[in-house]
């Protein structure tokens, strides 16, 4: 008879690619997690996995049956926060954390929503630039600007891809004129800088373009790129995913194509299934996935010679 608690061991191993993570991610030993897997394909009668010295890998029936697994995951998952939220209302602290640009703009709306919602549910706000350990408890939802989200029992969601274009205010462009090609950027006052990260690769193609000079101001933070663009200094580069939903700003040119990079909603195996930061994360996620359908998307991300 099918134990049903071995599809999380199944679904575990498939997303972490070995035992070891699968284990980690549920807290039980590599031992354990191996043995629940082979019981799982002996009581089905199909290799669900190619063991490999670089990991498991799934079968093609493996690759058949995930879905179904995930259909049983998410109905336990509703089964979970239904029985959880009978006669009582959804209550306590969901830890945050988020790059502070996409909390003073996009999130701060949502949020608001969220409280008014939920008001029993408690947001901390966490904008430091380190990345906290998800799996080690440090915060309880992260969004993510990344390649690939890394670590041991992250799941989650890809919002949007992380494109940044040149941007201008809107009394910026009428008073001086928007620049719509790369040729028509000199003369312009460009705003530098948006920390280490965003200021190698913006500083790069400022000088492949013969723009170095014209840096005008230079802000340590992507906040401080946004703050000086709707003051109406000059040109910089901002993420698409804040500056489209700024009535105030214009892009000037499209992003240049690169690394793909996007926007994830991530938390964690061990409090996906927790009713406060279920209802969190699925608020999070359809509002901001709302917000990303609605703009228009151009190629992707970071900012080249070309």
């Amino acid at each position: 008879m099918l134990d049903w608690n071995d599809l999380r061991y199944f679904l575990a191993v498939a997303r972490t690619g070995s035992t070891l993570a699968a284990g980690r991610a549920l807290r039980v030993s590599q031992t354990t997690a191996a043995r629940r897997v082979a019981a799982l394909e002996q009581t089905v009668g199909l290799p669900l996995f190619e063991r490999r010295q670089t990991g498991y890998f799934l079968t093609a029936a493996g690759e058949a049956l995930v879905e179904h697994a995930e259909a049983v995951e998410a109905a336990a998952s509703a089964f979970t926060d239904a029985a959880g939220s009978q006669g009582r209302e959804v209550s306590g602290t969901v830890r945050l954390t988020a790059q502070e640009i996409h909390a003073i703009t996009v999130l701060a709306p949502i949020l608001r929503d969220l409280h008014e919602a939920h008001p029993a549910i408690r947001i901390e706000l966490d904008t430091a630039d380190a990345i906290r350990d998800l799996g080690a408890g440090a915060a309880d939802i992260a969004i993510r600007t990344v390649d690939q989200p890394e670590g041991a029992g992250l799941v989650g969601r890809r919002i949007a891809l992380d494109n940044w274009a040149i941007y201008c205010s809107r009394e910026y462009a009428a008073a001086h004129g928007r620049p719509r090609r790369r040729t028509e950027l000199r003369g312009h006052p460009f705003i530098g800088g948006g920390g280490d990260g965003v200021w190698k690769i913006y500083r790069a193609w400022l000088e492949a373009n013969g723009l170095e000079d014209a840096v005008a101001m230079h802000h340590d933070s992507s906040t401080g790129l946004l703050s000086a663009v709707r003051s109406g200094i000059g040109l910089a580069v901002l993420p698409c995913f804040v500056a489209d939903a700024e009535p105030g700003l214009i892009r000037c040119l499209p992003p240049a194509p690169g690394k793909e990079r996007a926007i994830w909603l991530l938390t964690h195996e061990r409090v996906r299934h927790t009713p406060r930061v279920r209802i969190v994360i699925d608020f999070l996620a359809e509002q901001l996935i709302r917000l990303a359908r609605v703009q228009e998307r151009g190629p992707i991300l970071p900012l080249s010679a070309d």
